[in-house]
């Protein structure tokens, strides 16, 4: 494990071994570059370096699952392999799809995952306990069709008729089971499987096509979408797409990290709480939180994810209601200024906070120069922000980053640490 000045070391002298064929001939081969700057007047060091790609170590099939402004696995891999050692808790307040949870469970951690929506759980919990596809087989096969329910609003838009009653029959089997008790993790595995396929633009998925599946468009802009592109919905038989997901998203799993997401599962915290008040964690508990919270009201939670409450059968909007949708940066901070108390509490002395931001507002406002004052209010040391960066095209401009337009793709990470 590496720790306090050890870190700052290890990211100067950063570079990927793909990174040291690119780097200019005579050089020395450190891409990482350095500049200090000044915030809430105190010195930070800023290190920009591709620290990892989409395709470093790639990553575990069990991931493959869509959420709307989730970030790539190799990111808390990065974190959690520099500041943690097996055993140690991992934490994510914001868990969403469960990105940092899930790699943490495969590399021998333990776990603490939260998220205000309880979609969160819905679609991290199961993939703890990855089932032998067979018994997803056979819990399906007895799933009876009920060609005589019918939804609380119109669905045709997206479903095919028979689509929609097998939909409806297997929403009704598993909110029974539910109901009863009887809900068990085949149960858990197929609802997250399900609420992954309902919507998206191929033929993995139930419905026709849509937007891309990390969100479900409105009523009103898929009829629009439907006349636009001449189509109407065709039969998708939704058990042999469970299936063909499951296999996928267990396909390159191996036993050991089987067994390390079965042993994070069993001893891990799944919970739905605002970040800012977690009582279910323990004080000094955490050495390593790596998370992305929502940025201002950039992302419409609500408006994506609509279909998988209902499918769920769970009060959309009284989950809108909790979600954190600041209009102004001001407002934001003052939320994140409460959940960094938070964190402080739980955190360990010496253990780490790595909070991921962006550029908003048109790339007029970087969040990380925000956040970096929260951090010092809690009590947290910041060692800096870290800068992975994706080039795309030699024209990119390091300093000038701007996502995808100068051919660069970036996350920026503020590191804290909590002092003894």
């Amino acid at each position: 494990m590496e720790f306090g000045d050890e870190v700052a070391s290890h990211l100067q002298s950063f570079a990927r071994e793909e990174a040291h064929k690119h780097s200019n001939p005579g050089s020395s081969g450190n891409v990482t570059k350095i500049q200090n700057i000044f915030i809430d007047g105190i010195e930070i060091t800023k290190y920009v370096s591709e620290f990892w790609t989409s395709k470093q170590r790639q990553a575990s099939s069990i991931h493959e699952i869509s959420y709307r402004a989730c970030f790539k696995p190799q990111l808390p891999r990065f974190f959690i392999e520099l500041l943690s050692n097996e055993d140690d808790t991992i934490y994510d307040p914001f868990s969403g799809r469960g990105t940092t949870v899930v790699e943490a469970g495969l590399l021998g951690r333990k776990i603490f995952s939260n998220d205000v929506n309880p979609l969160s759980e819905i679609l991290t919990r199961s993939r703890f306990v990855p089932p032998v596809i067979g018994d997803v087989a056979e819990r399906l096969s007895l799933i009876s069709i009920d060609k005589g329910l019918v939804p609380e609003m119109d669905l045709s838009i997206f479903f095919h008729e028979k689509t929609l009653s097998e939909i409806l029959s297997i929403r009704k089997h598993l909110c029974g089971r539910k109901d009863s008790g009887d809900e068990d993790d085949i149960d858990r595995w197929i609802a997250m499987v399900a609420t992954n396929r309902l919507t998206g633009h191929s033929s993995g998925f139930f419905s026709v096509y849509t937007l891309p599946p990390n969100q479900a468009v409105s009523l009103e802009s898929q009829k629009k979408i439907n006349e636009v592109r001449g189509q109407t919905p065709e039969y998708r038989n939704t058990k042999e797409i469970i299936l063909r997901k499951t296999n996928s998203l267990l396909r390159n799993l191996t036993l050991g990290q089987k067994a390390n997401l079965k042993v994070a599962g069993r001893s891990g915290l799944f919970i739905n709480q605002n970040a800012a008040y977690t009582p279910e964690i323990g004080s000094n508990s955490v050495q390593l939180t790596v998370t992305s919270p929502p940025f201002l009201n950039i992302v419409q939670y609500s408006k994506d994810n609509w279909l998988r409450w209902w499918f769920n059968s769970l009060d959309g909007d009284k989950i809108s209601k909790h979600i954190t949708m600041a209009k102004t940066v001001e407002q934001w901070s003052t939320v994140m200024g409460s959940v960094f108390n938070e964190l402080y509490r739980v955190t360990k002395p010496k253990g780490w906070v790595a909070f991921e931001v962006g550029e908003i507002r048109n790339r007029t406002v970087n969040l990380d120069e925000h956040v970096v004052p929260l951090g010092h209010s809690a009590g947290f040391e910041c060692h800096g922000i870290l800068v992975n960066f994706q080039e795309f095209t030699k024209t990119a401009n390091i300093w000038g980053i701007r996502n995808m337009k100068s051919g660069t793709n970036t996350n920026r990470i503020v590191m804290f640490q909590k002092p003894n």
